[in-house]
């Protein structure tokens, strides 16, 4: 049919150990030492080659007491031969790696509350112990990532938990307390014995809808009828501290955030609450049945090894 490619009777194909002999003979430039580099008697490299020529119609080598010279056909035959041995090559490495944990590429999605407070820790003990490990990061809301999951464009993320989500199967690494978080000369800054329902609901600042953190800031201190949750709504929690300095209210936060630098050179003051308040669980999710659940473990396991 015109425009597409004539397909060749497999008794024309050439095999893969005809096109290993004439590579090995180009690179020798005998029959002897072409047979010893693969592994093979000179009769049977012969025989292969004298089959390979066959199947394409042509005269590949020239043969004579000086060695064995390929012709112009030959020398085509050979580079288009190294070219396909080469990706054969690849196919067997890539196959293997696949089978490999953590050898090759691993999609990975964190959301913004932990992404940057998490991952520089865990990055180099990842590459530490999986050396072969090609890591694809990408940051967003836990919904997007819970999609991604579901499309087969992630592997694996680290969100918070809990979050139930059809499909998707989870495991914690760790439970995350949350920190008071207010301007330094605020009347809470200094008070013994914190505990939530000392925190003026009015003062309360949290990120934009669609954060989780959001969600689990609001299950602990409700804000009062009238005032809307959306009211005031920052991108990231390093624009949430930095509101906080300048005064406009308090928040929680994360302890994982506060130990990771969030509020380094800000005029703020972090509390800890008298009673710890949990706030969440930080945890590894994947797609339910996918076949990446093993190394989705094995690298909430290795997250473990940091706290």
């Amino acid at each position: 049919m015109s425009g597409m490619s004539e397909r060749l009777p497999a008794s024309s194909l050439p095999t893969l150990r005809q096109l290993q002999f004439l590579a090995a003979l180009r690179d020798e430039g005998s029959f002897v030492g072409a047979a010893d580099a693969v592994g093979v008697t000179q009769p049977t490299l012969s025989s292969g080659i004298k089959e390979l020529e066959a199947a394409l119609g042509v005269v590949l080598v020239e043969r004579g007491r000086a060695g064995a010279v390929l012709t112009p056909a030959g020398e085509i035959a050979v580079a288009s031969a190294a070219r396909v041995l080469e990706e054969v090559a690849d196919l067997v490495r890539a196959v293997r790696e696949a089978g490999e944990a953590f050898a090759g590429v691993f999609r990975l999605g964190a959301i913004p509350t932990i992404a940057p407070f998490l991952l520089p820790r865990a990055l180099p003990l990842l590459k530490k112990r999986f050396p072969k490990l090609k890591l694809h990061l990408r940051e967003d809301l836990t919904a997007r990532l819970v999609d991604g999951l579901r499309s087969r464009q992630l592997d694996a993320a680290l969100i918070a938990l809990p979050y139930d989500a059809a499909g998707i199967a989870t495991v914690p690494v760790v439970d995350d307390e949350f920190f008071f978080l207010c301007p330094e000369n605020h009347p809470l800054a200094k008070r013994n014995a914190l505990s939530p329902d000392q925190v003026d609901a009015n003062e309360l600042l949290l990120l934009e809808d669609g954060h989780c953190l959001r969600d689990h800031a609001l299950a602990i201190c409700h804000p009062p009828p009238g005032r809307r949750a959306d009211d005031v709504g920052a991108t990231s929690l390093h624009t949430l501290v930095q509101m906080v300095a300048g005064g406009m209210g308090v928040t929680l936060l994360p302890k994982l955030a506060a130990e990771g630098g969030v509020v380094s050179g800000a005029s703020v003051a972090v509390r800890q609450f008298a009673s710890p308040i949990v706030g969440r669980a930080i945890g590894v999710a994947w797609r339910e049945g996918g076949p990446r659940e093993e190394e989705a473990r094995m690298l909430a396991d290795v997250l473990r090894q940091l706290f």
